[in-house]
């Protein structure tokens, strides 16, 4: 699936997928995380950027799981 989603944006398309997928976030271009939590408790942007961005920042949910990811 990752290497489909790859292949259509060098073809010069925008894809965005709404993903919790560890893998599929760490191939992701960019990431934006939306919370802090779900619902009503979510709602504003916690983290965005590369994957590695994402996991350097300490309020990010998604951030702690690509931490975790990108160190095994």
């Amino acid at each position: 699936m990752i290497q489909v989603l790859k292949q259509l944006r060098d073809m010069g398309n925008t894809v965005l997928v709404i993903e919790h997928d560890v893998e599929m976030m760490r191939a992701a271009d960019h990431v934006i995380d939306m919370g802090p939590g779900a619902g009503s408790f979510g709602g504003r942007v916690v983290a965005e950027g590369t994957p590695e961005a994402v996991a350097a920042v300490a309020a990010s949910h998604t951030g702690r799981f690509l931490r975790e990811a990108l160190h095994r």
